[in-house]
């Protein structure tokens, strides 16, 4: 009898050692709403980012680094496996697709915000228009525009992509076209020197940080020339709802994970009612404007205080 209890027990024990074991691995494994990940973040964007993942930890049991880096250190480091889950503005290419086909795994781009590229200045520049012409010129070497010089946050970056594509170059002129590491130190530089005019993304500017604040009251944002209408915008959100501002542009949420983990409920979260109030609230455009409540009343209280 002695020995049958004894086995008993010995099952009994086994059994709370596996459902413990169990249970510890299950607290730990990543799910769309809880454990830990990475996020690779375009430089430019990280102000919004910032946002979106301070209150996506604060309802959810997760945790979520962020890594900041150029557009094309975002995409190398994709591929190399060091995070499954990109914030860019772009959507992969049909280069970049079938690497990730290769192995299986179909990445996702959610759409959820659209942005701009902003040319700034010091705020002792009298003229404030601008036409992309000018700059694109610039860029391809031509030195009679009025531009004295351009500064980028890094020549990895997408703001340079971007305005590489518009001008139709592969090689960036060496002669008066700078560039740093940050959005940051563009717009340091062009808060203390006259002539420059930096290439930011706004985020930057609608969202300072602690670091920056003193600087972004010494330069101003210019207008830039819509082509269709003979308009000069600058980059305001009603601009970008309107589509007027040239310089617009979208914001996606890649998810190369191959499972339901985080970059699925991340996605979800900021392409939600609350993640699209958060982007309304920063300044930028949201992909879908959030729905207004109204409430009606079936009495009017006149009482004066």
């Amino acid at each position: 009898m002695r020995r049958y209890f004894s086995i008993i027990f010995f099952i009994f024990m086994v059994f709370v050692l596996i459902t413990c074991k169990h249970g510890n691995a299950d607290s730990k494994k990543e799910t769309i709403i809880q454990g830990e990940t990475t996020v690779l973040v375009d430089e430019s964007l990280t102000p919004i980012v910032e946002d979106l993942v301070q209150i996506f930890e604060s309802k959810y049991n997760a945790k979520i680094n962020i890594v900041s880096k150029s557009e094309a250190e975002v995409i190398q480091a994709l591929a190399s496996d060091t995070s499954r889950i990109a914030i860019l503005s772009r959507k992969l290419n049909k280069e970049e697709i079938t690497f990730y086909n290769s192995k299986k795994i179909f990445p996702k781009a959610t759409p959820f915000a659209k942005d701009a590229i902003a040319f700034i200045v010091n705020k002792n520049t009298k003229d404030t228009l601008i036409t992309l012409k000018e700059v694109t010129e610039f860029m391809k070497g031509n030195r009679s525009t009025k531009i004295k010089g351009l500064v980028f946050d890094n020549l990895n970056s997408s703001t340079v992509r971007y305005i590489s594509e518009l001008a139709g170059i592969k090689n960036i002129p060496t002669d008066n076209v700078f560039s740093f590491r940050t959005n940051n130190e563009v717009i340091n530089y062009v808060a203390e020197n006259n002539g420059i005019i930096g290439v930011v993304g706004i985020n930057y500017i609608f969202e300072p940080s602690e670091k920056i604040k003193n600087s972004i009251s010494k330069i101003i944002v210019l207008n830039v020339l819509n082509t269709t209408d003979n308009q000069y915008y600058s980059p305001t959100q009603n601009n970008l709802g309107e589509g007027t501002y040239p310089l617009a542009r979208e914001l996606f949420v890649v998810n190369a994970q191959g499972y339901d983990g985080l970059g699925m409920g991340f996605s979800s979260f900021i392409a939600g009612e609350i993640g699209q109030r958060i982007i309304l609230k920063s300044g930028l455009l949201p992909y879908k404007v959030p729905s207004r409540k109204i409430r009606v009343r079936n009495t009017i209280n006149n009482d004066k205080k």
